[in-house]
């Protein structure tokens, strides 16, 4: 019986809510991923509440974490490596620092940067030195990042509105000449009314995966998306193919959100749980 793929995981928890491995965590589990969960921060909820409660991890915690992970020998069987939301700078150098002796370590290992700083409405919602950090240490390591339109345009500084400015802005980005990048929730010229694209950029020609676009946006939605994109690499599905699966899933997840009222996505759904576990028989 064949191991199943292995991934680290390393982002916000919340006690309450779907962000970050909060996200992430159950999707994959259930889509038959083995997961190691190390938390970067550890907040009551998310910030769209009046109150938020917690804080990031200390740095020596955190450290001790990763050193924990290091001495089960957690970098050398992982198939997989994800980052995501990172609450302090000390916290995001110790993870780059991590990632680059796990690469080291395991040649094969493959890197997922979800570059978690913010969006078109709130801004930037990490301190630029995060975004500092994130850009100029753990991008060039990632062999896939995942940001969203706000996101490439400020760590490149090239806002883009056509396919054209969109590739010129990935190779501003300074990540390896084999690394690929999805962009999501992209709104271009020329994407087709009502609808948002995820589109696909690396050494190959360009990609589009347009979607319906929902009348619903919640917290966590990205991170669902990049843990499931890993649940579709892990069951060997081209990259396009483990996209346009997020694609399919994250919108079940957000229409059932939207269905029940509810202001956190739902994880719950039947049909979503489904479809996680019939990736997992396929394996």
């Amino acid at each position: 019986m064949p191991h199943p793929p292995f991934v680290i995981s390393i982002q916000s928890q919340v006690v309450f809510g779907h962000v970050g491995n909060s996200a992430a965590v159950f999707p994959m589990q259930a889509a038959g991923l083995e997961v190691a969960a190390i938390p970067t921060v550890v907040f009551s909820n998310t910030p769209d509440y009046p109150t938020l409660r917690g804080q990031a991890l200390p740095a020596a915690f955190f450290a001790d974490l990763l050193r924990g992970a290091q001495e089960r020998g957690l970098p050398e069987r992982a198939d997989f490596l994800l980052t995501g939301y990172i609450g302090s700078v000390e916290v995001a150098r110790q993870t780059a620092a991590f990632i680059a002796q796990a690469k080291a370590d395991n040649p094969d290992l493959f890197y997922l940067c979800d570059p978690v700083l913010g969006d078109s409405g709130p801004g930037l919602y990490v301190p630029e030195a995060i975004a500092d950090v994130m850009r100029d240490l753990l991008l060039p390591l990632a062999d896939l990042a995942t940001p969203n339109p706000f996101e490439l345009a400020w760590l490149t500084g090239q806002p883009f509105t056509t396919l054209e400015a969109l590739e010129h802005a990935r190779h501003a980005l300074g990540m390896g000449s084999d690394a690929r990048l999805v962009v999501t929730g992209c709104a271009l010229e020329d994407t087709a009314d009502g609808h948002i694209e995820s589109i696909i950029l690396g050494p190959e020609p360009s990609s589009r995966h347009p979607v319906r676009k929902l009348p619903i946006a919640l917290p966590g939605t990205g991170d669902l998306f990049a843990a499931l994109i890993i649940a579709g690499l892990g069951h060997d599905l081209s990259l396009a193919q483990a996209v346009e699966q997020a694609q399919q899933l994250v919108a079940m997840a957000l229409s059932h959100a939207k269905t029940l009222g509810a202001g956190e996505i739902v994880l719950s759904n039947p049909e979503f749980r489904k479809a996680l576990l019939t990736l997992s028989q396929d394996r």
